[in-house]
């Protein structure tokens, strides 16, 4: 198999903000940018995606700040650019692991659920550390345990269950930093002070189980491994839908979401 979990290319950037976008990261987007300290002017966005996160900290800037949103896919940037537009923003691919800064360049360096897909993760968090100011401020989140975001679970165990001779294993690499500890460590060890780490819950809101099932499946790059197997994926789309329905209701379809928020101190 080639697929790999950092590839949000073709269909999927499109699809992954309108249908899980406003589900599963809208909550914890506005969760990050509420934590922003009001003197950061000058912020770095980490795997940035489309945006989602972009506009609930332009919103938090003073007029005369600045934001660099950065991600490793420019299929993602280029969504967020056509429906953010402020002029504060600026729009950059970038890898995590080598930040396309000076030294203590900015004030807060903000990554929603992104961390997960970076390989050398202590690189990544050294970056950061390197590219804040003294006293600067890391925010940051990573998903919680399968169990306490059931919708997620779901999918995994019936895409398991359709290939069980060669299960899809995109969605363990979302859901592989869900130890408090070892995430403060992590954090700790890359040079920051004063880590907080805090378990944060929330509901996600869909208008419907189909809907959702749209983002489920073919929102994320789960769907390139399904589509390497050779998925109905009409018919994989409909089960999705009605195991959701069943769980967690349709019209509107919630479910439980949990996730660990990181913030700390260069």
């Amino acid at each position: 198999m080639t697929s790999e979990p950092t590839r949000f290319t073709g269909s999927i950037p499109a699809l992954y903000d309108r249908h899980l976008g406003p589900v599963l990261f809208e909550p914890y987007a506005r969760e990050l940018a509420r934590r922003l300290p009001p003197g950061a002017t000058r912020v770095l966005e980490v795997a940035a995606g489309t945006g989602r996160v972009s506009r609930h900290l332009l919103s938090a800037l003073p007029a005369t700040g600045t934001l660099l949103a950065t991600d490793l896919n420019e299929p993602m940037l280029a969504r967020a650019a056509q429906v953010i537009t402020d002029a504060r923003v600026t729009w950059k691919a970038a890898d995590a692991q080598a930040l396309p800064l000076s030294d203590g360049e900015v004030d807060a360096v903000v990554c929603q659920f992104g961390l997960m897909f970076v390989p050398d993760k202590p690189l990544a968090l050294r970056e950061m550390r390197r590219v804040l100011r003294t006293g600067g401020t890391l925010l940051l989140d990573t998903w919680d345990r399968f169990e306490h975001n059931e919708a997620t679970q779901v999918l995994h165990e019936l895409a398991l269950a359709t290939f069980p001779d060669d299960p899809p294993t995109f969605m363990l690499t979302p859901f592989s930093m869900h130890d408090r500890e070892a995430l403060r460590a992590l954090v700790s060890d890359a040079g920051f002070s004063r880590v907080e780490v805090e378990t944060v819950q929330h509901t996600g809101h869909s208008e419907s189980a189909a809907d959702f099932a749209i983002g489920m499946v073919r929102g994320n790059p789960l769907w390139n491994q399904l589509v390497e197997r050779g998925v109905d994926a009409a018919a994989f789309e409909r089960t999705v839908a009605a195991a959701l329905a069943a769980r967690f209701g349709d019209r509107p379809c919630r479910s439980s979401l949990s996730a660990h928020v990181v913030t700390a101190i260069a």
